[in-house]
């Protein structure tokens, strides 16, 4: 079993009063880690100890912050076989998955390194005579970022990385689902000697989360927010920032939609729907919830979707013949489990799939999806995918924006002008055409619309988030004053 504590200034320490909780593995229920509690007293010391260690951080060359990252990176990419063990114990994925999230999140840490050297202004024409006007980006301070369990390592970088890159310095929150494995982020980028303080991460029990969140929202030595997680708890961070002023970036969930248009090349759209659908086991926010497939050769298009997904089995991550794990909880299975008997009773058909032994959950496919369901409105976040059946591409369109969220998207058609048509009016922040909706690159702006958030994370996009931009002027000679 592991045990966590915090990192506050450059220093392990634990939480005032020795406070601690415990994750458990949600297949055997066993302990697996044991954290430090926060309490807004330490809120309080890492934010403070991040406000100190700012001015140090932010006058580094872009040179030095380069070097610092890159070393965080080989550090990260060297530990992998940890991070799977870790990531594995606490939210059940496979060794693939946290293998990969290793090597992208790496390479999220080289591309903001990258990215030090971009970080520019530009020398505006004034009407003033000998008036030089700059507009010039510079760090902001210190910035929040608040990660998700569900892919850990990702999502645990990208919340600090280009923050970073921007001579900001950072406190994560950790996820309760997954303290060890951002435990364990904290140890690379302190190993790595970026600094006491330029990172600072903390952890809490999940019954102080409210206190502990809004405590550090509303610090006023955080300067910029970032959040990736359900949009409910979106909201509340995104009331909480717009009270005190604070710009705020909210990657949140999604229903996305992936279109398959009656001149698809079939066998690709398939595979990219299954591993859109059922890569980490659903619980991705880009996991493709809907499947809106042409009705004309739907039936085609389900048969070989049936025949896909049974050959992908869901057990025990790590274990042979499993290509998938288990959910976070047997709380999301059953959540599952209600919203698939609910679609049935209403006249939906279960295609393949279904079965739930604890927080292992089957690959399932439901047909004949209609709006009156609940399972097309929510975001099911598991091994869960639905199809609609659309009479055109003007339906198409109009079943895949029928939703309050707008992350990710995917058009499949033979014909790329007609798939182009398809995904510019698709109401998401990303869309890909003949490709999944699960795809990410570091250096890519990554973010939603409408109920999924605003911002972007990734390469220059995410300059923007993390900088203030300052308008500076130089009087070089005289100049005439009216009194």
């Amino acid at each position: 079993m592991r045990e966590e504590s915090l990192l506050i200034g450059g220093r392990y320490q634990a939480a005032k009063g020795d406070r601690r909780f415990e994750r458990s593995n949600p297949i055997t229920g066993e302990v697996v880690c044991r954290a430090a509690a926060a309490t807004v007293d330490d809120v309080d010391l890492a934010v403070n100890a991040a406000q100190a260690a700012f001015p140090a951080w932010a006058a580094l060359s872009p040179g030095e912050r380069r070097m610092r990252l890159l070393k965080a990176a080989d550090l990260l990419d060297a530990r992998t076989p940890e991070f799977i063990s870790v990531g594995m114990a606490e939210t059940g994925g496979t060794p693939g998955w946290y293998g990969f999230n290793v090597m992208l999140a790496a390479n999220m840490l080289r591309e903001a390194a990258a990215m030090t050297t971009q970080i520019s202004g530009e020398v505006i024409p004034s009407n003033v005579p000998n008036n030089l006007a700059l507009a010039v980006r510079q760090p902001c301070g210190v910035v929040l970022g608040i990660a998700p369990w569900n892919a850990p390592v990702i999502l645990g970088v990208r919340a600090l990385a280009m923050p970073l890159a921007c001579g900001n310095t950072v406190v994560l929150k950790a996820s309760e689902q997954c303290p060890g494995v951002h435990g364990l982020i904290a140890k690379v980028l302190h190993e790595a000697g970026l600094g006491d303080g330029v990172v600072n991460v903390i952890s809490n029990d999940p019954e102080d989360a409210p206190a502990i969140v809004e405590r550090l929202v509303i610090h006023p030595a955080v300067r910029r927010v970032n959040f990736t997680g359900s949009t409910r708890v979106g909201r509340v961070i995104a009331k909480l920032a717009a009270e005190h002023l604070k710009p705020a970036l909210l990657e949140l969930g999604g229903n996305n939609p992936l279109i398959v248009l009656d001149d698809a090349d079939l066998d690709a759209a398939v595979a990219a729907a299954a591993f859109s659908a059922f890569m980490n086991q659903g619980q991705i926010c880009m996991s493709a919830s809907r499947i809106v497939v042409a009705a004309s050769i739907a039936d085609a298009f389900i048969e070989k979707l049936a025949s896909k997904t049974a050959t992908l089995k869901a057990g025990a991550p790590g274990k042979e013949g499993f290509a998938l794990g288990s959910l976070v909880n047997p709380e999301a299975a059953a959540r599952c489990s209600k919203l698939i008997r609910s679609a049935v009773e209403s006249g939906a058909r279960l295609v393949t799939g279904g079965q739930v032994d604890g927080a292992i959950m089957q690959p399932t496919v439901v047909d004949h999806v209609t709006p009156a369901m609940s399972i097309y409105t929510e975001e099911s976040f598991g091994n869960l995918v639905t199809v609609v059946r659309a009479n055109s591409d003007v339906d198409a369109v109009r079943i895949a924006n029928d939703t309050e969220y707008g992350l990710s998207g995917a058009v499949f058609s033979r014909d790329i002008a007609r798939a182009l048509g398809v995904a510019k009016q698709v109401q998401s922040g990303i869309c890909h055409i003949n490709g999944p909706t699960v795809h990410d690159e570091a250096q890519m702006p990554f973010g939603g619309v409408k109920a999924s958030g605003y911002g972007r994370f990734g390469g220059k996009a995410a300059i923007d988030e993390f900088t203030d931009l300052r308008w500076i002027t130089i009087q070089t000679g005289s100049r005439h004053y009216p009194i």
